[in-house]
């Protein structure tokens, strides 16, 4: 009998096969890195073709999407793992309708239990930008002869806002708070002062340390920092637009860690390249990984009248815990196996 066929995908660091390679003997592993986009037909096309021999395959999170489409021009799919306890970017219900079971990963993020690692990147994001930390490294490298450029933004004092006050965003504005004397406000479209007063409670902060705006442009024009964190949904998806990126400050940072599509990409690219907010730090974008001839990478950002930008190849949370993740994959692949139930079920095929 065969061997089953497991394809890793999305592997960007290269570091997953190790984590399978006491499995070899019992399944036939193969490694695909890169990621196609199936939004494109010709990338779509190129995924069937390679993953349509596979009976597992392993999605890192939210990076190679799996829809309905996708899911029917594979049948000989029999199992998909991701890391995480929810992917949004699979239509699990489908692949459940396929009898195709969806599994996860239940341990926790990289400092969950302190500072989570996409809220310790976040701040990384804010302090470049606001310290010009990125521009003034490639300058001192390029040999320039000017020693100092312009000056830094102090955060003391200033306002920051939260797009979204969840378990990341309130975090975030907690360090605001207690490191850097900062004032936070806060909106999403449903907040409210008491639940925010439970979100501070929850980060041992007194009431009233989040402020909620009710009224959206307001809330950006009052901040001096916006740092998003929202859930991806049709609902949010541009939730940040012309509108919004208008009403902010001329001196204002944007901070994206959340997803790419929660922004108008147009209309941001249009902001920057106009010079009418500060800048704008970004570790998430509409197509990852970003094309290299993508406008975020090929314009002289910081120059001719443009804003600063500072970029990140979505490492929010890529640290060291990814090694714990794949290690729960292979777990759950080892389980499935041997015929055992599998853990961190995301999806119902009975």
């Amino acid at each position: 009998m065969s061997k089953p066929k497991f394809a890793i995908l999305d592997d960007y660091q290269g570091i997953a096969p190790a984590h399978f390679a006491h499995l070899a003997d019992r399944v036939e592993i193969a490694h695909f890195p890169e990621t196609l986009d199936p939004r494109d037909p010709a990338q779509q096309a190129v995924l069937v073709k390679r993953l349509l021999p596979f009976d597992v395959i392993l999605a890192m999170r939210e990076r190679t999407p799996f829809n309905a489409e996708t899911l029917a021009a594979l049948p000989n799919l029999k199992l998909i793992l991701t890391t995480g306890t929810r992917n949004l970017a699979l239509d699990v219900k489908c692949a459940a309708e396929r009898g195709v079971p969806v599994a996860g990963t239940a341990s926790r993020p990289s400092g969950s239990a302190g500072v989570p690692s996409t809220v310790q990147h976040t701040w990384a994001l804010i302090l470049a930008l606001a310290r010009h930390v990125a521009r003034d490294d490639a300058a001192l490298k390029r040999g320039e002869e000017s020693w100092q450029g312009s000056l830094g933004m102090s955060l003391a004092g200033k306002t920051l806002g939260l797009v979204g006050l969840g378990k990341l965003g309130s975090a975030v504005g907690r360090i605001a708070i207690e490191a850097f004397g900062m004032d936070v406000v806060a909106w999403s479209a449903n907040l409210t002062a008491e639940r925010a007063d439970e979100q501070a409670a929850a980060l041992g902060l007194p009431r009233g340390s989040f402020r909620v705006v009710r009224d959206k442009l307001e809330f950006f024009g009052r901040a001096d920092v916006v740092s998003v964190h929202n859930v991806l949904s049709d609902r949010s998806r541009g939730m940040v637009g012309r509108e919004e990126l208008a009403a902010m400050r001329r001196g204002a940072l944007l901070i994206n860690t959340s997803r790419g599509p929660l922004i108008d990409e147009a209309a941001l690219l249009e902001t920057l390249n106009a010079g009418r907010i500060a800048g704008a730090a970004l570790d998430v974008f509409d197509a990852e990984p970003l094309p290299t001839d993508s406008p975020w990478r090929t314009t002289p950002w910081g120059r001719d009248g443009r804003s600063e930008v500072v970029l990140t190849p979505h490492m929010g949370y890529g640290d060291e815990q990814i090694h714990r993740w794949y290690d729960e994959v292979a777990a759950n692949l080892e389980r499935w196996l041997d015929g055992v139930e599998l853990r961190t079920l995301l999806n119902s095929t009975t």
